[in-house]
This record gives structure tokens, sequence and C-alpha cells, in this order.
């Protein structure tokens, strides 16, 4: 004091004025009543702003022993680090006076000891805590009350979380920071920052939930509009209803949390995530972040829902969803899900068969789960008019084929989006289906798309030939199984049962649709007696062919017989000469039939 005098150099200086003290004029009256010798109770409220303002006033050892900063030093040590209401209570009290806490330690040294008693064994906790009340259905924030653990009470892993949420975004990110290198589970970790989140950023909390407690939230329900998704979110930096000092604050809280979430996948839930990059969005976060908080969506994706994932563009664009993050989230999946399939075994050899075979029936399942929810999305953006083709297209054909079983999902993908086009062209239509497998339709949707006016004639045609095809198989499968008239009676009972069962808009079409089918199977029934016709005709000219072409082979007997021709001309021809000569002798006729007889 005698120094700001001094250099004030004012003959007539009677009031001087201390605005950078830490503390304000609560701390300075301490710091008066200590000079003048009137003891001073210190607690965990004021504790922080007394130490802070003895530095800004210079109160060392230098002038007398036991001054102040040794007094509120060893108070501090001694009483409050030891307690974890205390060091939670200094820890709050330290967002007023930075840079002062911060270059004094009493930050760092009160988040080491929240940390140190956080990550302490649950049944050695014998300090109180703000606990939420035990299994609650709908929990509000407002009903929290002080617990001390008692013998019969079980001190749950999350009891820290209430305490921890009411400090500011910062000193949380401190505290969080000294609990993962303590070594906490991921799972807690994440826990604790899905409840901060919700506490501080009103756009995660549901319907029905109360806000969080006085002084903990910047904003209020101003300004926040209602989403299908059940959640109020606050659009800022959109419109003048919304401060920017209140953006700011919002941009810097999910900016922090997304730098503190943990690496293990599963460690938060990916509808949080969602709605995290919901907001990120809207607040216009950095790139960087926004881009690694989309990598871990990714990672979990089939977890996600159709609610959380209908996210709205804020980039001026034409559509009304984000279809482009979409895009890009399900890029993150696959590429995640090709690096887990290419990744080399971390298990023993003689498990590494079983591990592969539950790996891909995981990764199939997490496939399959991610098309019924790409289809249901396409199913309620495809009902924007400025949705492009080429969008829908690049969309539906990013999983590969084996992660649909069915295509019903996407046959009502598709025909959602023939409603709300309807000036597309033939081509574009054509373009359309091709990304649906006609084969994998089931009977409900083959019956729907078989009356349905605004599919290509081409598709209805593959629609009702696989369905026919289907029918013939099973049937042939179960002729083949059983041969008996009396095994064809369960293909029609199940066949009426399965009509029964469908919705009466398909029951009301179906008549339409089987005389189709008819036709094409009467169609199917000409060219198969046409085609016996010609492969019999082909066989009898191919027979006829074969006798002219191919040249007669001589046998033995017919061989035979011709030397036996040739010798009776011979013997004969002799016989005339003799006669001729000897026209008188005897002659002795010569029986053929004798040689013949003989040979034979």
């Amino acid at each position: 004091m005698n120094r700001i005098i001094y250099e004030s150099r004012d003959a007539e200086l009677r009031k001087i004025s201390l605005d950078e003290l830490p503390g304000g004029p609560e701390a300075f009256e301490l710091a008066a009543k200590f000079c003048y010798g009137i003891a001073i109770d210190l607690s965990a409220t004021n504790i922080s702003g007394l130490r802070c303002a003895a530095e800004y006033l210079e109160m060392t050892e230098d002038l007398e022993e036991g001054n102040l900063i040794f007094k509120t030093e060893a108070f501090l040590s001694y009483v409050v680090l030891s307690s974890w209401r205390d060091s939670i209570l200094v820890l709050k009290s330290c967002e007023k006076l930075s840079p002062w806490a911060e270059n004094l330690q009493i930050v760092r040294r009160c988040s080491e000891s929240i940390a140190w008693k956080a990550c302490a064994n649950p049944k050695g906790i014998k300090w109180q805590y703000t606990a939420k009340p035990a299994k609650v259905s709908s929990p509000s924030w407002n009903q929290m009350k002080d617990a001390s653990p008692s013998r019969n009470q079980q001190v749950p892993p999350d009891w820290w979380f209430e305490d921890v949420s009411i400090l500011r975004i910062d000193h949380f990110v401190r505290v969080i920071t000294a609990i993962k290198v303590k070594g906490m589970r991921h799972e807690l970790i994440g826990a604790s920052i899905m409840q901060y989140a919700a506490k501080w950023l009103p756009g995660l909390i549901k319907e029905g939930s109360g806000l969080s407690e006085d002084g903990s939230n910047s904003s209020n329900s101003n300004g926040s509009s209602s989403w299908r998704g059940g959640l109020h979110m606050i659009v800022a930096g959109v419109g003048d209803e919304v401060p920017s000092v209140q953006a700011k604050d919002q941009r810097m809280i999910v900016e922090s949390l997304i730098s503190i979430l943990p690496q293990q996948k599963d460690s938060v839930s990916c509808s949080f995530l969602l709605r995290l990059l919901r907001m990120a969005n809207m607040l216009k976060v950095a790139p960087a972040l926004i881009t690694e908080l989309e990598k871990r969506v990714g990672m979990q994706f089939e977890q996600a829902t159709l609610a959380d994932l209908l996210i709205p563009s804020y980039n001026k664009s034409e559509t009304m969803y984000d279809i482009d993050l979409v895009q890009r989230l399900l890029e993150h999946f696959i590429v995640q899900e090709q690096t887990e399939s290419s990744s080399p075994g971390r298990y023993p050899f003689s498990d590494n068969h079983m591990h592969d075979g539950s790996q891909r029936g995981t990764n199939l399942n997490a496939k399959m789960r991610v098309a019924r929810l790409v289809d249901s999305y396409l199913t309620e953006v495809s009902r924007d008019r400025n949705l492009s083709l080429t969008k829908f297209q690049v969309l539906a054909e990013a999983l590969p084929d084996t992660a649909r079983t069915c295509d019903d999902g996407l046959y009502r993908a598709i025909d959602s989006y023939l409603k709300a086009h309807p000036t597309l062209s033939e081509h574009e239509r054509k373009r359309l289906c091709r990304v649906m497998d006609c084969q994998k339709l089931s009977v409900d949707a083959c019956m729907h798309a078989a009356q349905n006016e605004r599919l290509p004639l081409r598709i209805v045609v593959q629609v009702l030939f696989s369905e026919q095809v289907k029918i013939s198989n099973a049937i042939a499968n179960i002729s083949l199984k059983d041969a008996g008239e009396s095994h064809y009676q369960p293909l029609v009972s199940n066949r009426k049962s399965l009509l029964e069962a469908t919705p009466q808009s398909f029951q009301e079409g179906w008549t339409a649709a089987k005389k189709d089918i008819n036709t094409l199977k009467f169609e199917l029934e000409t060219v198969k007696t046409k085609y016996l016709e010609l492969q019999n005709d082909m066989d009898n000219l191919q027979r006829q062919f074969d006798k002219i072409a191919k040249p007669k082979q001589a046998s033995a007997w017919t061989a035979g017989w011709k030397k036996l021709s040739k010798l009776t001309k011979t013997t004969n021809i002799e016989t005339h000469d003799l006669s001729s000569q000897v026209p008188n002798a005897e002659q002795t006729p010569k029986p053929p039939r004798r040689w013949r007889n003989s040979i034979s």
C-alpha cells in the first residue's frame, strides 16, 4: 500500500483503487482483519480468493513469520486437499481467479486431489458426495441430494459424476485428464463426459428433463426449436435470438469434449456422438475436430438410430438434411470394417479359426443393421424434392450386396422417391430401380410392385418373373423331397395363410397381379411345348442324316457269301467248257445247295 501511494505522487491522495485485486472486496476485508489481529474463519469458499489476495498484497514471510500466505497455504495443503467436497468447492471458486489460481498451482493441486479420490476403491469411500437417486426411470437434475455412504449402502462407481459436472469446462478437462493418467476405465470416463454434456449443452437434454442447477448453464429455453428426434436444440450463430457470447461458450464446450473423448470404442454411445456432431456442425466447430468426431461415429455406426441420423444441413445446401455427412459416416464405417477384417490375428493359433468365424459373423450383422438404417434414412430423405438422383444412388450403393438379404426397405425408399419426383424420365426411373435386386423382394413387396404404376414396365416384369421362379423352385424342392400329391397340401395352406396375413392394400391388387402371373405361366408352358416339338423333330432329322451319311460296313457273313458266289461261277464255267469238249460224256450236275448246306 505504501508503494502504491508513493508511486502515485499525489499529495492530496485520499482514495486508492485496487481493481486488479483477486478475490474482490471480500478477500481484502479478510486480509485487513488478519493485519489487525482480528480472527478470521477460513473455509473452502474463501480460501482460494484469500490466497490469491495475499499473493497480490505481498504478505510473505520476509515481513513477518506466519504471514497470510503461509497460513492460507497450510490450510490448502492440510485441510482442503484432504477433503473431497472442499476440493470441488475450491476448484469451483477458482473460476473467477484466473490467472492467479493457475499460477499459484491451486487448480493443478485440486485437480490431482479430485482425480486421486475418484480413482479410489468405492468400498473405502467414507466422505460425502452429491449423488443421484438410485435407478430412477427419468432422472431430473434438480432432484439431487447430499449422501454419505453407510455400512449397508454400496457406493456406485459413478458416485463422482455429479460433483465433477459442476466445474467449468477448462477445469473439467483438467480433472478428466488427470483421471485418465491414473488409469480410470474408459467406460466411466465416457459416462462422465456424457453427463457433463447433458448438463451444460441444452441441445443434448431430452424432453422432460430439467436443466442444470443454478449457475451451471449459460443458456435458457428461449431460442430452442423442437426437433422430430425428441431433442431441444439451440441454433447458435444463425439468428439474432442467440447472443454470440453464448455461441462461443457452447463452441468451446463442444470442442473441449471432443478433444477429451476416450479413444476406445464404445466409450460413449453412438447416439451421443451423433448429437454432439449435430451441435458441432451447427456451432461451426473446427473442421479437424469434426472429422475426428465423424471417424468416431463410423467406428460404431451400427448402433445409430434414424432419429439421431436426421441431421439438418447448416451449410446452405439445397437439401433439407445433410446427405453428404451421412455418406462420409458410411464411408468411415466401411473403412473400419475392412480394417478389422484384414487386421492380423491377435489370438493364439488354436483360437484363430474360431475368432475369424465369430468376427465375420459380427461384421456381417453390423453391415445388415447399417443397411436397414440406410434404407430407413433413404425413405425419410427421399421426400425432399431437392435430393438429386445421383446422391440417392450413391448412398444406396455404398454398401456391398451381401449387406442386404432383403431389399424391401430399399424398395420403399425407391417408391417414396418416385412419389416425390413425378417428373423423372423413363431412363432415370430405370437408373433408380437398378439399385434394387428384384430377387430379394418379399411376397408382399412383389405384390405391391406388380401394381405399382410408377415403376418402369421392365422392372414390373422382372418382379413377376422372379416371383414365378421362386414359386417354381419351392414346388420343385418339395416334389423332390416328398413324391406324393398329398405333400402339396401344406404349400397351399401356407399360401392361404400368407395371403390372409398380408395388408389389405396388397390383397386388393392381388387379382391383377394373379392375372399377369397366369398369363406368364401360359406363355411359359407354350414355349416349353414348342421346344419339345422342335427337339423331337431335330432328333428325327438327326437319325435320318446318320443313316444316309454313315457307310454300311460289310459283315463276315456277307464276305463269305461273296466268296461262295465267285467260286460257284468259276465251277460252272469249267463244267460248261468240259461239256462242250466232250458232248457225249455224261454230265454230272452239281447241286449248289449242298455247298450252301455244307457251308451252313
